[in-house]
């Protein structure tokens, strides 16, 4: 699939497209149902000047119409093409012989059917876009809004969205029925800047998308629908525009299943790519990423209006003590610290909630609110005023005329702290009293699950964190290193290295492994071992066993000469069985590694991503567990840190059932240095596996290892 361009971002040349003084409406009508009728009724709100354009009509609703966008009186900015596939081309060539600063193609049937000749047509406009610099979107789209000009350059007849507020949202999205559909959020409060929809992308791409609303203020943040692209590293680099900035970009991932991943392809002609990598890019890239639509704008929304957390801490407060629970539930889920409140903050909510109440954290104000109506001020105000807390988060059960009042009562208070609110809306009353104006509030989010909520805000700190940690720099390896292991992959003559040859060149660059020798009979290996010191392991070698457990060619624990010598006999006996014959270049003996927390660390170097390290606990059972965690490569010792916190098992590391902590310090070099193994030799190098990296302590061993190399 090679239809997709590979262009330098320009700012200037996308404000003629995306913010245009003037638009042309190609293919104009008076037809019902046809696009061009539409987006001509749409251009009624328009506040700059749109020009129909179709030879068919001399005048359309009292407008001049003008046979060919080269006959209008000024050169338009942007160019909307209502008309057929097969025009299409040729409409384009009229344009940048006008001029035109860009155009939006509706039509589809395009790459996304897979067929040879439409695929050609596209790289057609692709090429044109390419050559000339005429901008194009889509085609196979839906268009674009931009609020501020009230332009809808769409032909669906959508909701009206009002003039952006301070905390508004830019809205970017693959597929444009979603993008529109977010945008109805205003009808809740939510406030839109923009609805940008790109379709199959034949030139401009998210990436360019992301990278204008990074430069316009008129958005807070960014939600981004995202199916996949040909060339990730795009939008990989206009996420790190994103953080630069310090906007916040809030990422949702579709096609992340097989079935998903062919719609897509179908859909656009999107390469879905690996749902586990790109979360892993975006979130070094500083991208906020959720896992559920129905999160996108509440998310987003949130991110746009929070100022950065003075504190880690959550305070609920709620008149459910139902509701206060699950608030405490979700906390713990997400990894949000409830500390307990200081006790001078007790003192007060003491003073005012019952006894049959709550006053720790989670704080159950109870029904008396309805007849003290100010204790909920007063508790509220206490909990903000608590250097423990960067957020309140109130859940409101029941939609009735008191909820409206809540909201902007903690805006004000969250306001005046300098922290934020959170309301989670838990009625099924979805647009009850309260919903527009908690949305409405420059200091209170809504969000409709106590567990969005909780995932918002433990982005929040993560995001924070972050930012103070600052720009992280990977140690150089040094001179000669990475030459040296280099030309040992280059000699080794297998499809994958043999265990012997991973571990040398892994020691090269500081990663411990477990000593060894290769032996040729069981006498031979007998000797071996009584050298090394029991207990020891045997292994046969052979660069076509690599996965050498489910072949039964791996003895361990043995604990004398007998058992050596019998257990070579089996490893090879075992060897034998398996077809086609494997070369085997005899048997290894190593020191029994002590028992501790078997890791595998792995990486891979993507087509579409680059190289990425993957850390994950279970040893063979890594595949069964399924806990791990995956990051671009190289990564510093702090960010492979992060790395096994994200881990489901991460208690496992600071000790278990008697077991010493693992010294992290010391495994998170480590993983750094595999990482930088990778970064070096993403050239050479397909494939490592290292399982088990067996860590007891501060005794960090690679025992097995897997190398495939590019040949």
């Amino acid at each position: 699939m090679q239809y997709r361009r590979t262009g330098v971002y320009s700012r200037d040349q996308l404000i003629r497209l995306l913010h245009p003084q003037s638009i042309a409406v190609i293919g104009a009508s008076t037809r019902a149902g046809a696009f061009g009728k539409q987006v001509l009724a749409n251009m009624a709100h328009y506040a700059g000047r749109s020009y129909p354009v179709n030879a068919r009509y001399p005048t359309i609703n009292e407008q001049t119409c003008y046979a060919n966008v080269r006959d209008l009186p000024e050169t338009p900015d942007c160019a909307v093409i209502c008309a057929a596939r097969d025009a299409v081309e040729e409409i384009i060539l009229d344009c940048v012989k006008a001029g035109v600063g860009g155009a939006i193609i509706f039509a589809s049937g395009y790459a996304e059917t897979g067929k040879e000749d439409r695929i050609t047509q596209q790289e057609r406009l692709a090429a044109i876009a390419r050559e000339t610099g005429l901008r194009i979107v889509g085609p196979n789209c839906i268009g674009v809004v931009n609020a501020m000009l009230d332009s809808r350059v769409t032909f669906m007849d959508i909701t009206p969205i009002p003039q952006p507020e301070p905390h508004a949202v830019g809205i970017i999205s693959q597929s444009g029925a979603l993008g529109m559909a977010l945008a109805q959020g205003v009808v809740r409060g939510l406030s839109v800047s923009h609805v940008l929809t790109s379709g199959n992308c034949c030139d401009v791409d998210m990436a360019d998308y992301v990278n204008y609303l990074v430069d316009d203020p008129a958005c807070a943040s960014i939600a981004c629908v995202f199916e996949g692209m040909a060339t990730p590293d795009r939008l990989l680099l206009a996420a790190e525009n994103a953080w630069a900035a310090d906007k916040p970009l809030v990422m949702f991932k579709m096609a992340t299943g097989a079935h998903g991943a062919a719609a897509a392809m179908s859909h656009t002609g999107s390469l879905a790519g690996s749902h586990d990598s790109y979360r892993a890019l975006f979130r070094h890239a500083g991208a906020v990423v959720v896992d559920d639509f129905e999160a996108l704008m509440e998310t987003a929304a949130f991110f746009a209006k929070a100022p950065p957390p003075k504190a880690a801490g959550a305070a609920v407060i709620a008149a459910s003590g139902g509701a206060a629970i699950m608030a405490a539930d979700r906390a713990e889920q997400h990894g949000v610290p409830m500390p307990q409140p200081t006790p001078d903050v007790r003192a007060i909510l003491e003073s005012r909630i019952p006894e049959f109440g709550s006053s720790r954290n989670p704080c159950d104000v109870t029904a008396q609110v309805l007849s003290d109506p100010e204790s909920l001020g007063a508790c509220a105000t206490a909990l903000l005023g608590d250097p423990q807390y960067g957020v309140l988060v109130s859940p409101l059960t029941y939609g009735y005329a008191p909820s409206a009042k809540r909201p902007r009562l903690y805006s004000a208070m969250a306001r005046e702290a300098g922290k934020m609110a959170c309301v989670v809306w838990q009625t099924e009353w979805q647009d009850g009293p309260g919903v527009v104006e908690a949305n409405q509030c420059d200091r209170v989010a809504l969000f409709r699950s106590m567990s969005a909520c909780f995932a918002a805000l433990a982005a929040w700190q993560w995001r924070a964190d972050k930012r103070a940690a600052g720009a992280q720099v990977v140690a150089a390896t040094p001179d000669g290193v990475a030459a040296e292991a280099r030309a040992l992959i280059k000699a080794a003559t297998g499809e994958t290295l043999t265990e012997r040859e991973v571990k040398a060149v892994l020691a090269l660059y500081g990663v411990p492994v477990v000593g060894e020798r290769l032996t040729a009979s069981a006498d031979d290996a007998a000797d071996a071992a009584g050298a090394l010191g029991y207990p020891v392991v045997l292994k046969v070698e052979s660069a076509d066993l690599p996965h050498k457990t489910e072949a039964g060619v791996i003895r361990l624990n043995l604990r004398d000469a007998d058992e050596v010598r019998a257990a070579w006999h089996a490893v090879m006996a075992n060897a034998d069985k398996v077809s086609p014959p494997p070369r085997i270049n005899g048997v290894l003996v190593q020191p029994m590694v002590p028992a501790g927390i078997e890791l595998v660390v792995g990486a891979r170097n993507d087509p579409l991503f680059g190289p990425l390290i993957v850390v994950g606990l279970g040893g063979i059972l890594v595949e069964v567990l399924k806990d791990t965690a995956i990051s671009p490569a190289p990564v510093t010792p702090a960010e492979a840190v992060g790395l096994l916190r994200r881990l489901k098992g991460v208690a496992l590391l600071d000790g278990f059932r008697g077991m010493a902590g693992v010294d992290i310090g010391r495994l998170a070099q480590v993983i750094s240095d595999v990482s930088r193994f990778v970064a070096d030799h993403r050239d050479t190098v397909a494939e490592l596996d290292i399982n088990p990296l067996i860590c007891a302590g501060s005794g960090i061993t690679a025992v097995d290892g897997l190398i495939v190399p590019i040949r």
